[in-house]
């Protein structure tokens, strides 16, 4: 008898025929012999809509409050799911966050995940019934309601597969699986059988949506095997573990792509010891993440430091900057945020030389400018102009030959 949990996105469980899709599906895992745990979002739309009613009560609306308000929304389906499943003659109990003990930090809106409570899953599993969880929620050492930040649910399930020892994780989204990049982009596009948590966390940061971070960097760190699927199709999904592909040709696993970026360059400044903290420090006391750095140091003595932010950054992080030219006595500051960063991941990197210059072979041969590099163990990413993002991102699918490569 396996044990899995199966996390629901929004979109499967957006309306009442979905829910009951939902209920079918975790009926027919159950009725095999399986033991299930279902952890579910709210309903499509639903925690903006009480996201806009809090801030129609507050400007900046209180943040303990505020976990209260958005936290009913995961409890709605987890009832509503729990219904379906007993219509269909299907023993379920739901919970909420609270309920099963899922202990966090108090970090209200953003709260991390210390320590789960799974005494009455269990309990509940060995009685045959189907667990139902809420998402996205916890409770901290003060019994106040905690909500997980963006993608929470994604977090919630992985975490509770660790927790429970799950066989496996299964995340349901609008989508069959991890490609080799966004097919939207790329219709040749291919689905991948399998694909590391190195790999997965790579694309995950680098502007895939597939998976948010922090549930791939929870699965890594206790070795929960994750498959990713969809709720509307039949099909065996991505599987991401710690298993590399055998395939020796398989150097590159996909293309991540970033619309959100924009570039700041600080020209002229005094190349001293100390300067550049003297940059990004109040960059950094504004909450603004840097990616990308370049540095070059000029003959007379001086340097140009360039960095890259999210574009929503952009203005705040360019008036910061300009201040700091005037404290420095630097030449001049200039921007750009029409720029985007393209990527290429892939664990076959370590043992292959010759990826970086093939990359940079491909752009140059379609007339593609670089204009900042930066690589990792596994990944090389690129700063172009916006509008070559579509035919980077084709070309290099084809240079590699990611529509051909099977797992």
């Amino acid at each position: 008898m396996a044990l899995y949990v199966y996390k629901f996105g929004g979109t499967s469980v957006g309306s009442v025929e979905r829910i009951k899709a939902v209920a079918e599906k975790v009926k027919k895992a159950h009725d095999s012999g399986d033991q299930v745990v279902v952890v579910l979002s709210a309903m499509s739309g639903e925690t903006n809509r009480l996201i806009g009613l809090a801030k129609e009560m507050q400007a900046q609306p209180t943040e303990r409050e505020m976990d209260v308000l958005i936290s009913t929304g995961e409890q709605v389906t987890v009832a509503l799911l729990s219904m379906a499943l007993h219509e269909l003659g299907c023993d379920a109990c739901s919970y909420t966050g609270s309920q099963v003990k899922i202990l966090t930090d108090s970090s209200h809106t953003k709260a991390r995940i210390r320590k789960i409570d799974d005494t009455r899953i269990h309990a509940h599993l060995n009685q045959g019934k189907v667990v139902v969880v809420a998402g996205f929620q916890g409770v901290d050492e003060h019994d106040n309601i905690t909500t997980l930040g963006r993608g929470g649910s994604d977090t919630t399930a992985v975490a509770l597969a660790a927790a429970l020892k799950a066989d496996e994780c299964h995340i349901y989204t609008d989508v069959d699986g991890v490609y080799t990049t966004d097919p939207r982009v790329e219709p040749k596009a291919r689905r991948l059988d399998c694909i590391t948590f190195e790999e997965m966390l790579e694309m995950a940061s680098l502007g895939s949506k597939v998976l948010q971070i922090r549930s791939v960097e929870f699965a890594g760190k206790y070795n929960v095997a994750l498959r990713v699927l969809s709720s509307f199709t039949e099909g065996c999904g991505t599987l991401i573990t710690y298993e590399e592909s055998p395939m020796e040709s398989a150097l590159i696993s996909g293309i991540a792509f970033n619309r959100d970026e924009a570039k700041l360059t600080i020209t002229g400044v005094p190349d001293l010891p100390g300067v550049a903290f003297k940059i990004l420090g109040p960059i950094a006391d504004a909450n603004i993440e840097v990616d990308m750095i370049i540095q070059n140091i000029a003959d007379d003595k001086t340097t140009d430091f360039t960095f890259t932010v999210h574009r929503n950054d952009y203005l705040r992080a360019k008036g910061i900057l300009e201040q700091t030219c005037a404290d420095l006595g630097a030449r001049a500051v200039t921007g750009d945020d029409s720029i985007v960063k393209v990527s290429i991941v892939g664990v076959g990197m370590r043992s292959h030389a010759g990826i970086a210059s093939t990359m940079f072979k491909t752009l140059a041969a379609e007339g593609i400018n670089i204009r900042m590099i930066s690589t990792s163990e596994i990944k090389i990413s690129v700063v172009v102009d916006e509008k070559y993002l579509e035919l980077a991102v084709r070309a290099l699918h084809a240079a590699f030959n990611l529509d051909q490569h099977k797992n």
